[in-house]
């Protein structure tokens, strides 16, 4: 059972709540629209999703095939190449083009 609510209070919390939407919508912009914003996240969300679950394959593979701790692995080949752990994971296309 619920407690009976006065038309006003009703009336007034549905102005308070049309003016919250209001100023989130002009905080976002007149013509942006807050689905197209959740689309486009999802959408960059499976790109991150699909990268990293092709680095874990890569890495997988590697500590298969050479079952050197891969932190030591990735600091060691940096250290005899002269170059970062970030470029090793680049040569190695471990990156998204984007990163």
């Amino acid at each position: 059972m619920h407690a009976a609510t006065s038309a006003k209070k009703q009336r007034e919390y549905v102005e308070k709540l049309q003016a919250e939407i209001d100023a989130l919508q002009q905080k976002l912009g007149d013509n942006v629209k807050a689905e197209t914003i959740v689309s486009n996240h999802i959408k960059l969300l499976h790109r991150y999703n699909e990268a990293k679950d092709a680095t874990q394959v890569r890495v997988a593979w590697i500590l298969i095939s050479d079952p050197v701790d891969i932190a030591e692995d990735f600091d060691r080949k940096a250290s005899l190449k002269g170059t970062t752990i970030r470029q090793i994971h680049i040569d190695m296309a471990l990156l998204d083009d984007a990163n």
